[in-house]
């Protein structure tokens, strides 16, 4: 699939959305009359820096949200307790500014690159990609996902790192294994679906049988063709009975949710969208939606979304979408 790119920013944007970094808190007598002198030296520069000003305010409380989803999940790879700050120093200003710059360049994730790092198989934004592993089983990878593969005299092993992936199992004496979010999914040749949720996983098997447990100290519960488990922090949930083909018609270019919360319908279309979609009404996470979805125009799945739900959408940078 391929997405427009925005048009970059002019010079004299890049240098009104840096002015209004270097201008938060309380910038020194030397920032403020270095700004009044770029502000003075053309008549365009006054007219850029208001239009950049209302895109600051728009995108403030939205860059504080990516740095905070960032800071948290950095904790989870550093292994530090999490602590939540929200307040703006200068340099947290600037920060934000750079990363929405970023956002608009290309995307701001700096933790697929922590992925990445560790991992065998990538899939890019919107790319769904299906690769074999060395026993002939086959691994379709969603969007913006990333596996690791080990394999050994006793045991065939993959980890997800990022995203979800279908695996098709060709049987065999070595057992093999998905490792996810802390828990693991054990079969010997089967069809099925490990999705990463925040930090926890779900498992939907299609075809065979999956032993799955939620962490060490739980005892797997075998799933069946068209079941479902999710697990997190060690403990697994209530299998569920599930369209398993619904489910994993993202292998055929298809989106389909019934009766799915907002925000995980959004975790979704992150995957496919190339920059970051970023909901600052909490109240509307929990909203249920349904439908069928051509994945390959995240933007158009958003409007259709919007007249459902009714939220607010603004585009900053042509990279960033701020729901409210």
């Amino acid at each position: 699939m391929s997405l427009e790119s925005s048009p970059p920013l002019s010079p004299i944007e890049q240098d009104a959305w840096l002015w209004l970094g270097r201008l938060q808190g309380q910038p020194d007598d030397g920032v403020q009359m270095a700004f009044e002198q770029w502000l003075a030296a053309a008549p365009e520069h006054v007219d850029t820096f208001v239009r950049m000003q209302s895109l600051w305010h728009l995108s403030r409380p939205a860059a504080q949200q990516l740095a905070d989803e960032e800071h948290a999940a950095l904790q989870q790879y550093l292994r530090a307790p999490k602590r939540r700050r929200r307040y703006w120093t200068p340099t947290l200003a600037m920060a934000a500014c750079l990363l929405l710059v970023v956002v608009w360049a290309g995307g701001w994730q700096p933790l697929r690159w922590v992925d990445d790092l560790g991992a065998d198989m990538v899939s890019a934004p919107g790319e769904v990609r299906t690769v074999t592993l060395s026993d002939g089983s086959s691994v379709v990878l969603d969007a913006d996902s990333a596996i690791a593969v080990r394999y050994s005299a006793v045991e065939r092993h993959v980890e997800l790192r990022r995203g979800a992936a279908y695996f098709s199992v060709v049987r065999g004496e070595i057992p093999f294994t998905v490792a996810a979010a802390g828990g693991e999914s054990r079969v010997l040749g089967t069809r099925f679906e490990v999705r990463r949720l925040g930090e926890g996983a779900r498992v939907s098997v299609q075809q065979g049988r999956v032993a799955v447990r939620g962490g060490p100290l739980e005892a797997p519960r075998v799933l069946t063709a068209d079941q479902q488990v999710s697990y997190r922090d060690g403990v697994s949930g209530n299998p569920l009975a599930v369209d398993t083909a619904a489910l994993t018609a993202w292998r055929d270019g298809r989106l389909s949710f019934y009766r799915a919360p907002l925000g995980e319908v959004l975790d979704e279309l992150r995957r496919y969208y190339p920059g970051r979609i970023v909901l600052l009404d909490d109240a509307l996470r929990g909203k249920r939606v349904s439908g069928s979805f051509a994945s390959q125009d995240p933007e158009a799945i958003l409007d259709a979304l919007q007249g459902v739900v009714g939220f607010e959408q603004h585009k900053v940078l042509g990279r960033l979408i701020i729901l409210r």
